[in-house]
């Protein structure tokens, strides 16, 4: 929550967990932000109970469709017969749909602001700053660094964030078995958060086949090289 608002982003599947809490706790501003439109990053959309209830306004955004597609014509793609068959336009609340340039700063309400830039993954994707009451989370997902180095981009966004959660998909060691397929690493990870000087470092978006002893063994491994660095869970709340 920010202010009276409360930020969302990406919907996979626990966005249908996420919206019937909020349907229990009473009416709430809300702001969903994409990241992209991948299927584990939207399948959870038409199940958003906040979607269905007369009288909320909630607000979808996504910055890496323009100009060829827009946010609502791609929900109604996937929303559709014979993939589902319910479209978007059986939603009861008044759903606001708004497409942007990755690279704009936002700003959902006066003292929330927003920054974005280009993420490196295939159709594209975008990352999110939020500042907000002189704190800062950084978002950075489904992105994958480049030869040479540092994504410039990714690390002028990050730089002296409070919190950086970032794509650590695979370890160094099995990188290059999947260049080109747009996520990144734990180490990389550490090196953008030591460039830019970031406070405290999150690493997610998990390779699926990663056990939970490999992911101890992460943990424990890049304790060693930055401490204090988060591995994230399901159900974790992380503070500025």
């Amino acid at each position: 929550m920010c202010a009276d608002r409360r930020l969302i982003f990406d919907g996979g599947t626990g966005l249908r967990k996420l919206g019937r809490e909020i349907a229990q706790q009473g009416p709430t501003e809300i702001d969903l932000f994409l990241t992209h439109t991948h299927l584990d990053h939207i399948i959870g959309l038409p199940f958003f109970v906040p979607f269905h209830i007369p009288g909320l306004n909630p607000r979808l955004w996504a910055g890496h469709l323009l100009p060829d597609r827009t946010l609502k014509g791609t929900l109604s793609e996937m929303m559709q017969a014979p993939l589902f068959p319910v479209p978007p336009e059986t939603f009861r609340a008044q759903v606001e749909f708004h497409d942007f340039a990755c690279g704009e700063t936002l700003y959902p309400s006066p003292e929330i602001s927003l920054q974005t830039a280009p993420l490196n993954h295939p159709n594209g994707a975008c990352g999110y700053r939020i500042n907000f009451d002189g704190r800062s989370i950084c978002y950075i997902t489904d992105t994958e660094h480049y030869p040479e180095g540092r994504d410039p981009a990714v690390v002028d966004l990050v730089r002296d964030a409070d919190i950086m959660i970032y794509d650590a998909t695979y370890t160094e060691e099995e990188y290059p078995r999947f260049v080109g397929f747009g996520h990144s690493t734990w180490q990389e990870a550490v090196r953008v958060a030591d460039a830019a000087n970031v406070k405290t470092l999150v690493l997610f978006h998990h390779e699926p086949t990663h056990t939970d002893d490999i992911m101890d063994q992460i943990a424990a491994d890049v304790a060693k090289v930055r401490p204090g660095t988060e591995v994230a869970r399901e159900g974790m709340i992380l503070r500025p």
